[in-house]
């Protein structure tokens, strides 16, 4: 790994990145892969998405992706992963965990059954109970569910230790333990930034990846509409289940450790990243509703993150439209391991001043109102 450039104690690179969950992460990988020097700033916060997620591909479930060019977004970004993941294994020898076995979404009463079946997309299917009993026999009695046969799951914790052995090793990526304060934006093209520890940055591009924190920068342009909403999560020792299941208020996603994740709450709670007893209890019920075994299974872990929603749960993915050196790839909301692979090559597509290679159009930071921030960008 090469050291940034410094002059009169500046570090330069062509692109800052600002943040290393998995957004951040495959977006670096990316960027230095088209030749770019690239400075990824890494400040490990309590409760941060990627680590605390469960891993989830499924945009055919999850409602904040469903209609249009957003879906198709989503739909892409799970279609991404096979050979996303087989690059990685080739540079890194490290094999991630996929599970594409598909995800069950139990309608448990006659009212989740009527609004499942109404919204069935294509390619998806309606199992009776006996197909749900014969798929999954540990599930609990169900009137039916919706089958959705290309989804499932990755393992966001070793796709992380992957993306941070590849990065480690590439020449053109240099990683900062440190935090942005402040940043200012020059009208010539390019970014200056301050940080936490005291360092001067310089860099052509920015990239905006720093999760549920993503609005606490100084000197951003317009106000970043991204919270942090928390999820507390539990893992039990449980091999109950091959499937993904979805039920009731939770969710439930196997491991081939032989672990069982199951989450999750959903708090606002500003950037509390503890995990309660109160929490705990009700993703214990959640588990139970979907699969009874689950309620008595021993519990191996509890914790909490903070997912970085927006207003419409859609990220926040594209260039300023006032200032092009900065890029936004925050706000994924609860899509963020989904779509961290795609958003990384449309962030590398951006930087390399081609036309991204999906629509980015649902993405824009246009579509929420605001004022320039007062630390708004300076002439240069």
């Amino acid at each position: 790994m090469s050291a940034a450039p410094s002059t009169n104690g500046v570090r330069t690179a062509d692109v800052l990145v600002v943040g290393a969950g998995l957004v951040g992460l495959a977006s670096a990988l990316a960027l230095a892969d088209r030749g770019l020097r690239v400075l990824l700033l890494n400040d490990t916060r309590r409760g941060e998405a990627s680590p605390a997620a469960a891993g989830m591909l499924a945009p055919t479930v999850e409602p904040a992706t469903e209609g249009g060019a957003a879906f198709a977004f989503g739909i892409a970004s799970r279609e991404r992963y096979p050979a996303y993941l087989a690059t990685l294994r080739e540079r890194t020898g490290i094999d991630v965990p996929l599970n594409r076995l598909g995800v069950i979404r139990l309608a448990l009463d006659e009212g989740a059954e009527v609004a499942l079946r109404r919204e069935l997309p294509d390619g998806s299917r309606w199992l009776d109970a006996a197909e749900v009993a014969d798929l999954e026999p540990a599930l609990a009695p169900a009137v039916g569910a919706a089958f959705h046969p290309h989804d499932g799951a990755v393992n966001n914790l070793v796709l992380m230790r992957a993306l941070k052995h590849a990065i480690g090793n590439h020449g053109r990526i240099q990683v900062l333990g440190d935090a942005v304060l402040d940043v200012a934006f020059e009208r010539g093209g390019g970014v200056q930034a301050s940080t936490r520890d005291e360092r001067r940055l310089s860099a052509g591009l920015l990239v905006l990846a720093a999760g549920a924190w993503s609005a606490q920068i100084d000197g951003l342009p317009r106000p970043i509409p991204v919270e942090p909403v928390r999820g507390q999560m539990m893992s039990v020792a449980s091999k109950a289940l091959r499937h993904v299941v979805y039920g009731g208020a939770g969710y439930v996603v196997p491991r081939a450790d032989g672990r069982t994740l199951v989450g999750a709450t959903v708090e606002r709670v500003g950037f509390d990243a503890d995990f309660t007893e109160g929490g705990v209890a009700a993703v214990r019920e959640m588990g139970a509703a979907i699969a009874p075994s689950l309620a008595a299974a021993r519990m191996l872990n509890a914790w909490a993150g903070l997912r970085p929603m927006t207003p419409d749960g859609l990220p926040v993915l594209g260039r300023d439209p006032e200032w092009p050196s900065l890029i936004y790839a925050c706000g994924h909301s609860r899509n963020g391991v989904l779509m961290a692979p795609l958003t990384g090559d449309v962030v590398a597509d951006l930087a390399a001043g081609e036309e991204p290679r999906v629509d980015l159009a649902p993405f824009a930071i246009e579509r929420f109102a605001g004022r320039a921030n007062s630390h708004a960008g300076r002439d240069g």
